[in-house]
């Protein structure tokens, strides 16, 4: 069935929104096409993640249900404990549940949103 819209773009709620865009600049390789205090955005060319400063923003506390999450990135990689190692040296943080730690991880991105770096497949 076709659509009748066109994914624009994803926004993101932030702590600090030129913060978060460094983060997952670094992470995609993409370029920050927009920074300020309010709001940030990195893009691919194609498809643009917006990080839009929200005051009092509190993060998930993933894996606590009591605090739930609100969305979560998947980002395929072809060595997961590089690809973790490099997240967690731009400043991801990884939390003690990992669900199924030899084809994906959880991590934490610097406001606290949990990501998924996944074993590409192939085949």
């Amino acid at each position: 069935m076709p659509g009748f819209a066109s994914l624009a773009m994803i926004n993101l709620d932030a702590v600090d929104p030129a913060a978060q865009a460094r983060f997952y600049s670094q992470v995609l390789g993409w370029e920050v096409v927009h920074s300020e205090t309010e709001y940030a955005m990195i893009s691919d060319g194609s498809t643009s993640i917006g990080f839009g400063r929200l005051p009092g923003y509190s993060a998930p506390g993933w894996p606590d249900r009591t605090t739930p999450k609100r969305y979560h990135l998947d980002f395929y990689v072809d060595d997961l404990d590089a690809a973790e190692k490099q997240a967690l040296a731009l400043g991801a943080t990884k939390p003690g549940d990992q669900p199924t730690p030899e084809r994906w991880r959880v991590l934490l991105d610097p406001d606290g949103h949990p990501f998924d770096l996944c074993l590409r497949t192939t085949g």
